[in-house]
């Protein structure tokens, strides 16, 4: 199968590469790292207004693009590359493709239009303190109240979660695991930024106390919208990491040639040239994993779910190596605060947790495939 992007997908590339070069470059992310909400608003908009990323994979009908997720994964990738402080990821690849595989007509067209427009801010909260990814993590419970719902529990690690105008939680009812949208200034939702190793990616912690809820698809079938939304997700995390693998991969080739030691670059050491070659096989595999990926998610076949796990298994791996690889090639500047090193290894280890590590997804892997 051939992987080759095409000329609008390349020329979508360029675009928004040279833009956030201007817009995401190394002072601009630690500007925002220091921040409370973790990214620029002026950015934000300027996402919509002038390329309408947030509304790219969106249908028109609902006020986006209506491109596929093909396009979605030239982005992610190139997001990844930028490590861009944005909650786009949070509304994009989580709460977007919730709403649009809920079979929620009418929740698609109160929400959909203010994501595509960059207005509304929006992120899933699935995940506990439990730390489990699957269904069975899931205790916050939701009770029937009138024409609506309410919900009590705890989630953790929420992706955007202490800014999201919407958030949409699972979980669980009389008739089992549910999906509900909460207004992210709703009565009884308490929310929390949490302290993490990768402040790139905010996360949070929200507290429901009887918070008032709507149903968002058919009560007690949240759980299979969530699986597809995870998988979604995943192949775009993966796009983000083979992004940031290339970027670290380029780093440490540059570094490699104007480095000079006795007399002669340290890329000319077969030390160094062996890591750089390893490099290089674990960063051109993975993109072939993402992009099949990408064409998976974007034909929605059957293959998704098991494509899914693969790609993030090993997309998390290899950024991860190239990540620590690119540190020992800088040698002692690499393990600086003020050298960019350290934030693309930080990156990539909180990548390779989120949703999931690698061991975790080769199991979900053998269980897809039957074994």
């Amino acid at each position: 199968m051939n992987f080759a992007f095409s000329d609008e997908q390349e020329e979508l590339r360029k675009v928004v590469r040279q833009f956030l070069e201007n817009k995401s470059p190394e002072t601009a992310v630690r500007e925002q790292m220091d921040t409370e909400t973790g990214y620029d608003p002026a950015v934000w908009s300027q996402m919509a207004e002038q390329l309408g990323l947030q509304g790219l994979a969106i249908p028109e009908e609902y006020g986006g693009s209506g491109y596929g997720y093909i396009e979605l994964i030239v982005i992610f990738e190139e997001m990844g590359r930028s490590l861009l402080c944005a909650p786009y990821f949070s509304t994009v690849a989580l709460a977007a493709n919730a709403l649009l595989h809920s079979g929620d007509d009418a929740a698609k067209k109160a929400h959909l239009p203010g994501i595509a427009s960059g207005e509304t801010i929006a992120t899933v909260a699935f995940t506990e303190a439990n730390g489990k990814w699957d269904e069975s993590g899931i205790t916050a419970t939701a009770t029937k109240d009138g024409d609506g719902f309410t919900i009590s529990g705890e989630k953790m690690f929420v992706l955007d979660g202490h800014t999201a105008d919407l958030v949409i939680v699972a979980a669980t009812t009389d008739a089992g695991t549910s999906l509900f949208t909460v207004a992210g200034d709703a009565s009884g939702l308490t929310r929390e930024a949490l302290p993490t190793m990768d402040q790139t990616r905010k996360q949070a912690r929200l507290t429901f106390d009887g918070t008032p809820a709507t149903l968002l698809g058919t009560d007690g079938e949240g759980w299979a919208v969530m699986e597809r939304v995870l998988d979604l997700a995943v192949v775009a995390l993966a796009a983000e990491q083979v992004g940031g693998g290339q970027y670290v991969l380029d780093m440490s080739v540059q570094y490699a040639k104007d480095r000079v030691q006795f007399g002669r670059p340290i890329g000319s050491f077969q030390a160094i040239k062996h890591k750089c070659a390893d490099m290089l096989l674990e960063v051109e595999s993975a993109k072939s994993a993402a992009y099949y990926a990408g064409w998976c998610a974007s034909e929605l076949n059957d293959e998704l779910p098991s494509v899914a796990s693969l790609a993030k298994a090993y997309c998390s791996e290899a950024y991860f190596h190239a990540a620590a690889e690119n540190i020992q090639i800088h040698g002692g500047i690499g393990f600086t605060w003020e050298h960019p090193a350290h934030l693309y290894f930080k990156r990539a280890k909180s990548s390779e947790l989120l949703f999931g590590d690698p061991t975790y997804h080769r199991e979900l892997l053998a269980q897809r495939i039957g074994l």
